[in-house]
């Protein structure tokens, strides 16, 4: 079996087309699809079917997937603990994080990086967490910074930050400043703009909301936070995030962040990493540069630095 016939089909597989797989690995569609041709044939098996919107593992193909990537994951990790041999970590890594995160912490990071790992290459992806987790599973990155992610055995948590959520506005109800804290039962008031479900911060307050028979009013659904907060500050609603989100805000001076109280709403941030996944080298030593950061107190500094922006 040939290892480049099995990444184009793994490949494939993840993102559902021929095309996208083509662009991801750099090659032609008809090369793609001539590997995996070649795989089908030698394995005797069809492995994709067609369907209106792209394309799908069949039953043996599945078997392959599941088998495929570990077996690409293994010959990965061989590869770079060979070329650690030679100095400082090599290869590359991918890690995942929400934008209100990154906002705080990609430029450090990738400084830090660069610095540490001359030889290595640094990817990060910003999303929501349930999409990173799913990429997180599939392979698509190699580690994640997630909140309040789902309990399962397919993923080991390292719990790193705890922050408060805030209802975040332009003014308050009627007209008039924002408060600088908010009861829970008083988010009955507000007409909310949040992501759609699944998402980990909506999911959150609904849960708590509904321990107090506390009825939301979810007004407009909006996954991209960056457009999320744009609305708010137009006054369209009001969003329930961490201070962090709008740090920063520049080009969004009206917006303010009232503490949820009465009970507090906190979430909770992780290092997520794939159970049966070994971490490279590199990965690990990623991890630590992020744990030290975290540790030494970014997040929270920016979040005292916002608060006293506010109060100017």
């Amino acid at each position: 079996m040939d290892l480049k016939q099995l990444e184009c089909f793994v490949r494939v597989v993840e993102f559902g087309s021929v095309t996208r797989a083509a662009i991801t690995l750099n090659l032609s569609q008809p090369v793609v699809s001539r590997h995996v041709r070649q795989l089908e044939v030698e394995l005797k098996e069809h492995l994709l079917e067609r369907n209106g919107r792209g394309v799908i593992p069949t039953d043996a193909g599945k078997r392959l997937l599941e088998r495929g990537r570990g077996i690409l994951h293994q010959v990965r990790l061989a590869r770079q603990e060979i070329e650690d041999l030679r100095g400082s970590p090599a290869g590359k890594v991918v890690v995942g994080m929400p934008p209100s995160v990154g906002k705080s912490l990609t430029v450090d990071l990738v400084s830090d990086f660069r610095a540490e790992f001359p030889r290595a290459s640094l990817g990060v992806v910003e999303a929501l967490t349930v999409s990173m987790y799913e990429w997180l599973l599939l392979g698509r990155l190699d580690f994640a910074l997630l909140y309040n992610p789902p309990v399962t055995q397919q993923a080991a948590y390292e719990h790193v930050w705890s922050e408060d959520l805030y209802l975040i506005g332009s003014r308050g109800l009627k007209g008039k400043p924002m408060p600088a804290s908010v009861k829970m039962r008083e988010l009955a008031n507000y007409p909310l703009i949040t992501p759609g479900q699944p998402n980990a911060i909506r999911n959150l307050l609904e849960v708590q909301c509904a321990r107090l028979g506390v009825p939301l009013s979810v007004e407009l659904e909006v996954d991209a936070i960056e457009s999320l907060l744009d609305l708010v500050d137009r006054g369209m609603g009001y969003a329930v995030l961490s201070r962090n989100a709008i740090y920063g805000r520049a080009h969004r001076p009206h917006l303010r962040a009232a503490r949820i109280v009465s009970p507090s709403l906190t979430s909770q941030l992780v290092i997520a990493t794939v159970s049966q996944r070994p971490l490279t080298r590199l990965a690990q030593a990623t991890i630590d540069l992020i744990r030290k950061r975290i540790q030494g107190g970014i997040l929270a500094g920016d979040a005292q630095r916002d608060e006293a922006r506010s109060r100017a």
